[in-house]
């Protein structure tokens, strides 16, 4: 890779962080996931988890479901289109910056 082609500012900062690639990542390959197989997952709390998906909300990366599962609250997320062409510009970018791709 020349020193040209290196270009970190193409590193999505709402993904890069370590929880959120994870929640990218997992949705990404599975499609949609419960709040506490999420947390499960990604080993970390309730709170940690909130804030984290909150910020790919925000974003438009994620898309939050509520509803119930018989009588139990039940909150899913998965990715929306955004999300997905999000995600795949930041596996391209570090895939860049690694030397990976061109």
């Amino acid at each position: 890779m020349a020193a040209d082609d290196f270009d970190i500012g193409n590193i999505d900062e709402v993904i890069h962080g370590r929880v959120r690639l994870g929640v990218m990542a997992y949705l990404a390959v599975e499609g949609i996931a419960s709040f506490n197989v999420l947390k499960a997952k990604l080993e970390v709390t309730e709170g940690t988890l909130s804030v984290h998906l909150r910020k790919l909300e925000d974003a438009g990366y994620i898309e939050i479901i509520k509803g119930y599962a018989g009588r139990r609250p039940l909150t899913q997320a998965r990715l929306t289109v955004a999300g997905q062409a999000a995600f795949k510009r930041y596996l391209d970018a570090i895939g860049k910056l690694a030397g990976l791709t061109r």
